[in-house]
């Protein structure tokens, strides 16, 4: 699925939050920030590359390791890989931007930028470095790392 970097997100209307330890299945939302695509790769359309600092890979993976959104029933496959071994992802990332903007981000970005050389906006780069994952975890919804959860989210229980 291809996106343009920084065009607005319109996948799906809500965001909904799993995650993997508490017990809750998903905190459902209809998100009051606006959401921008990042790292929505396709075979056959061009995108950046270029070098990215080291910090902003382990931080980025760090996140994608604990975030666990808008996952489908099914998985997409890098098309940018052969076939055969192609790794899969499941799911969004979202990292806070300034003020009422997220990024929307596809479970496989980290692999777009370590093994195709992906290079996403610098404001996303920013935005990834400033993640301060200690500070989501003391947020209203802690077992939610994502610090943006409006008051009327719906949690549903497994």
């Amino acid at each position: 699925m291809f996106y343009e970097d920084l065009s607005e997100y319109d996948y799906q209307a809500e965001d909904a939050f799993t995650d993997r330890e508490s017990g809750f299945y998903e905190l459902w939302y209809r998100p009051t920030y606006t959401r921008l695509n990042v790292g929505w790769l396709e075979a056959g359309r061009p995108y950046s590359t270029g070098a990215v600092p080291a910090a902003f890979v382990e931080k980025l993976e760090a996140v994608r390791e604990v975030q666990w959104m808008n996952v489908c029933l099914g998985v997409h496959e890098c098309d940018l890989c052969p076939a055969e071994g192609a790794p899969e992802g499941n799911g969004e990332v979202r990292i806070p931007g300034p003020p009422g903007i997220a990024y929307a981000a596809p479970a496989l970005i980290t692999h777009y930028v370590t093994a195709h050389g992906y290079r996403p906006p610098q404001v996303f780069i920013d935005a990834v470095l400033a993640v301060d994952l200690d500070a989501w975890a003391a947020a209203r919804w802690p077992d939610v790392p994502f610090p943006w959860v409006p008051q009327d989210a719906e949690r549903m229980l497994e």
